[in-house]
């Protein structure tokens, strides 16, 4: 995170935008910096206890709950079909969790990395209509870092030992943080422009498609999963994207009407 704020304020410079927020929005932005901070915790900590599968399936579940998060703050009706696909998603983990008990506080995790992303997708949706994107990426980070200081200084992680890292290891944290993050994370925030939070996440679902046909060929024996772990992600992809073509088909309608 502390390589992609220096990227940021890079950027920032270069363009020469203000950076300049109410002391509000500041607050506001620490507070979703600490969300987004914790997202990433269970995010890799659910790769770390499962595997790469196993975690982006359950983020697949993202979607459930913006469609329950999304209308308490943008102040509109739940839409029903929208639950009942996420029941469906639902549905689908808990015959994966039957399938590979073993990896169940894999799935636990990854769904709390979906929850919390869809937290700070929505916030973030409210904020950029007031506060440029690439400033807001800048405030949250920061308001990541500080949390993610004070979680390590409160389990004693905070040590030179912690921050020993290989030359190669400063490398793939340097891409991962400029490619991976940076750049990303400022253009999925200002898409929030154009498109709702709900539509945003369900596109960030595809990451569950080519994430699984990346991890399968870089770890074979690691990915490799029980047939009823494959049956369970084709149900939860097939109603994501039956969702995502339902919507088309309903625009199209009021369209013609």
């Amino acid at each position: 995170m502390l390589i992609t704020i220096v990227t940021i304020t890079i950027y920032l410079i270069i363009t020469k935008r203000n950076i300049k927020v109410s002391k509000s929005d500041f607050y506001k932005l620490m507070g979703i910096g600490a969300i987004i901070a914790f997202h990433w915790f269970c995010f890799y900590n659910a790769i770390n206890i499962s595997n790469v599968s196993v975690t982006l399936v359950a983020f697949a579940t993202g979607t459930l709950f913006t469609s329950l998060i999304e209308p308490i703050f943008y102040k509109r009706k739940i839409i029903r079909y929208e639950i009942v696909f996420g029941m469906v998603i639902i549905a689908a983990i808990g015959m994966i969790f039957k399938v590979e008990t073993h990896y169940a506080w894999g799935i636990i995790f990854g769904m709390l990395a979906a929850l919390t992303s869809s937290l700070f997708t929505v916030f973030n949706g409210l904020m950029v209509r007031r506060i440029t994107s690439s400033v807001i990426c800048l405030y949250e980070l920061i308001g990541g870092v500080i949390a993610l200081s004070i979680y390590l200084l409160c389990t004693g992680e905070f040590t030179p030992h912690f921050f020993t890292i290989t030359p190669n290891g400063w490398l793939w944290l340097a891409i991962l943080s400029i490619v991976g993050t940076a750049f990303p994370f400022i253009a999925s925030v200002n898409l929030m422009k154009k498109i709702s939070p709900y539509t945003i996440t369900l596109t960030v679902n595809l990451e569950t498609v080519y994430g699984i046909v990346i991890a399968y060929f870089l770890w074979q024996r690691d990915e490799a999963m029980t047939p009823g772990f494959y049956i369970g992600t084709f149900v939860i992809l097939s109603t994501i994207f039956g969702n995502a073509l339902f919507k088309q088909y309903l625009t199209k309608q009021r369209n013609i009407s």
